[in-house]
């Protein structure tokens, strides 16, 4: 089987490097990083990533978007991992990924061409912080299209046009209710003006500066159903905002081993590049190693979902454990092979490592996915 990116996906990823290089480099992310009341996003980096196409990359042609697939969202979202880049982008691709699979005809009418165009953005609360992978829409019940729950770490919930929300759907009967809970087949997915009666979007502090958080409240909130949001649609949901949380944090990996290899290269001790010393670069190969079947887990677990492969459950929690750990130690080196100037907040360290370790936790956790794994190839008996 042929890894590698096709020339289209080669220019597509050349394209978004050359615009996060040029118009939100480290300067513009450290001004994100040092505002923390400020909406954590870069001045004109929307109407930007909307000129290239970025938002409309999973969008049907006949909904004015590219008609692309996942594997090309991975690509867009790695290189916002290496550029750390604020904003709610792929939140945005998620939630207009929902519209797509769940939406009527009239919903993605409505929404799908205004986001490919840039002038619409979404959030997405599809699983509590914590929760267990196979219960998306734990916290918040839905009775009659009216919300009622919290979750909380919902990126860019303050910016939103719609917040998508995943939600259990309560029923008349105690014992049917858990029947559903238990199985997941009471989840549904709606989507929630910010601004309507019983919405409260609270800002909270986070660790990593380079997005916003907030917890989403909802108090019998009416909320517009997507119609086609059973469990296998919103399994299949989670499963692509976890790919790309895994490539997010693949990019992130990439780009601490290259600064801290170019780094490692230049620093002298005793006369000599500190790189040159066999502990290091024993650390460093290992690291590679790593980070290459990282690299390649995330590409496979875009295309296993793209092409409806059965084993793309098992391929969406292999990149995500992979990356989760080698993000982890890619930082944490980083960090340490910097030396005293790298646990510095003048240096740009910390922001690789805070990133990776907000996202290590979103949509399951290393340990989280490997237990999944375990489940999904062990023969019970």
């Amino acid at each position: 089987m042929d890894f590698t990116l096709s020339e289209e996906q080669v220019g597509l990823q050349s394209a978004v490097r050359d615009l996060i290089t040029t118009h939100t480099d480290l300067s513009v992310v450290r001004s994100v990083v040092d505002a923390p009341d400020s909406d954590g996003e870069p001045a004109g980096l929307w109407a930007r990533i909307a000129d290239q196409g970025w938002p409309a990359v999973l969008i049907p042609e006949e909904q004015g978007g590219l008609g692309l697939g996942l594997l090309e969202a991975a690509v867009i979202a790695r290189c916002l991992g290496a550029g750390v880049v604020p904003g709610p982008i792929t939140a945005s691709m998620i939630g207009g990924e929902a519209i797509r699979s769940a939406g009527s005809a009239e919903q993605q009418a409505t929404w799908l061409p205004g986001l490919a165009e840039g002038r619409f953005r979404f959030a997405v609360a599809l699983l509590r912080p914590g929760a267990a992978l196979d219960r998306p829409g734990d916290g918040v019940t839905a009775k009659d299209d009216l919300l009622t729950g919290e979750i909380g770490q919902v990126e860019y919930a303050h910016l939103a046009d719609r917040i998508v929300v995943a939600a259990e759907a309560a029923d008349a009967t105690a014992a049917t209710a858990t029947a559903e809970r238990e199985t997941g087949a009471g989840v549904g997915l709606w989507l929630v003006d910010p601004t309507a009666a019983g919405v409260t979007i609270t800002r909270t502090p986070t660790l990593d500066a380079t997005t916003r958080t907030s917890t989403l409240t909802l108090a019998g909130a009416e909320a517009e159903r997507l119609p086609g949001g059973g469990q296998a649609v919103v399994a299949d949901l989670v499963a692509r905002a976890t790919v790309l949380a895994a490539n997010d944090l693949v990019g992130i990996s990439r780009e601490a081993l290259t600064r801290t290899v170019d780094y490692l290269r230049t620093r002298e001790q005793f006369g000599k590049p500190i790189g040159s010393f066999q502990a290091l670069k024993h650390h460093l190969a290992d690291l590679l190693v790593a980070l290459t079947m990282a690299e390649h887990a995330g590409w496979y677990a875009a295309h296993a979902l793209d092409a409806g492969l059965p084993d793309a459950a098992v391929a969406v929690s292999v990149a995500k454990a992979k990356a989760s750990d080698v993000a982890r130690l890619a930082t944490a080196r980083m960090i340490q092979y910097h030396g005293g100037i790298g646990y510095t907040w003048e240096h740009e360290t910390h922001f690789f490592f805070k990133r990776a370790r907000r996202l290590e936790q979103t949509y399951g956790d290393a340990a989280q996915h490997r237990t999944r794994i375990a489940d999904l190839t062990l023969d019970p008996a």
